[in-house]
């Protein structure tokens, strides 16, 4: 689908934290962004039908439903956001594909990258665009980081070492839920997928890892409050080194009972004339060291983002004003428009949202074998 100039209409799947996300995102497009294309929230659909049209109400939609598939099968809506539970993500998008619908699908892109070899070939088969949410990708500073790496003002890359710490599961109470299920895929999956998009996206395929992965909180209660106790059977913690396609070596830590840390989404890209330094919990500033200083003036500076990065322009013309995490949802839904009306695909695509869940299955692979494992295209 190409050239959209009337109205694109949406279908949400889910009302949790990252629906609403989604949904807010929608909503705020229009006000951001040039654009022919006028967005309406049609229809969202959740758990039961009480929460559905609660939902409907709180996040703007037009039309509520208890029924997934009622939605999806919905003639009227162009697009479908999933935000469900991982497990549920292949059954949803390979529905939305065989209707002919845009499908905007939450990291990861399933559970298994066998799973994800499925949609990713019914998408392309049916010539569907398709986007996985990575949000954190559409941070502007993102794009500096990989126009300096690809001018060459690096130099020669030399390793990258990146890091995804949370503390939402610290606490050996938090009950099991669809992250903590076998089909979940603990930490690794959880979060690891935002910083091997982002290692992908600036550095290239990964062709192979080894990996070691622990769990600290060997059990959880069945829901909050609970005295009943079920094995945690994934990980909580994890450690993987990289060899990416390019030559350049890395590694990756993982945690997501991470004390003191709220979003340690970061990395350190080293290279021969220089290096660059970023993470999430200061997402609106990079840290940049460059080759050539007087002796006595050499060290980090740091850039904050501005107009001069876009599209932070299109939300203030002031620099160092920041932008938030609900930005970059905006950011992300303004690509997928921009996609369709260039006929172009989005960059992390189901062929995209593939290959992180290729590079996930043979870390997880890699850390119960304890041997060096090939990053498998299946």
């Amino acid at each position: 689908m190409t050239n959209i100039q009337g109205t694109l209409n949406i279908g949400l799947i889910g009302s949790g934290f990252m629906g609403k996300c989604h949904a807010n995102a929608f909503r705020s497009y229009a006000g951001l962004f040039n654009s022919p294309v006028t967005i309406n929230l049609h229809t969202i659909a959740d758990i039961n039908s009480e929460m559905a049209k609660k939902s409907a109400k709180d996040l703007g939609f037009e039309n509520a439903t208890s029924n997934w598939k009622t939605l999806v099968d919905h003639p009227e809506i162009d697009l479908v956001s999933i935000t469900a539970p991982n497990a549920l993500h292949e059954e949803i998008a390979l529905r939305a594909i065989a209707n002919g619908k845009i499908v905007y699908c939450e990291k990861p892109l399933s559970t298994t990258s066998a799973s994800a070899r499925i949609m990713m070939q019914a998408a392309e088969a049916a010539n569907i665009t398709t986007m996985v949410g990575f949000n954190f990708l559409r941070n502007p500073l993102i794009e500096v980081c990989k126009q300096m790496i690809e001018a060459g003002e690096l130099g020669e890359i030399t390793s990258f070492n990146g890091r995804h710490a949370e503390n939402y599961m610290l606490d050996p109470n938090q009950p099991h839920s669809f992250r903590t299920a076998v089909e979940g895929g603990g930490a690794m999956a959880d979060i690891d997928s935002h910083i091997i998009s982002m290692a992908r996206y600036l550095l290239g395929n990964i062709t192979s890892v080894c990996a070691h992965s622990i769990t600290v909180h060997k059990y959880r209660p069945t829901s909050l409050g609970s005295n009943e106790l079920k094995p945690v059977l994934v990980d909580d913690v994890a450690h993987a080194l990289l060899q990416f396609e390019s030559g350049v070596v890395g590694s990756i830590d993982v945690n997501w009972l991470a004390t003191g840390r709220t979003m340690d989404l970061s990395f350190e890209i080293t290279g021969t004339k220089g290096a660059i330094a970023f993470s999430q919990e200061r997402m609106n500033e990079l840290r940049v060291w460059e080759a050539g200083k007087s002796a006595g003036y050499s060290g980090f500076k740091k850039l904050e983002t501005g107009p001069d990065h876009k599209p932070y322009g299109s939300f203030c013309p002031a620099a160092g004003h920041h932008l938030g995490f609900n930005d970059l949802k905006i950011i992300e839904v303004s690509q997928i428009i921009d996609s369709l009306n260039n006929g172009t695909a989005c960059h992390t695509d189901f062929r995209e949202g593939y290959k992180v869940q290729c590079t996930i299955d043979a870390i997880l692979k890699a850390a119960t074998s304890r041997q060096w494992r090939d990053v498998e295209d299946l």
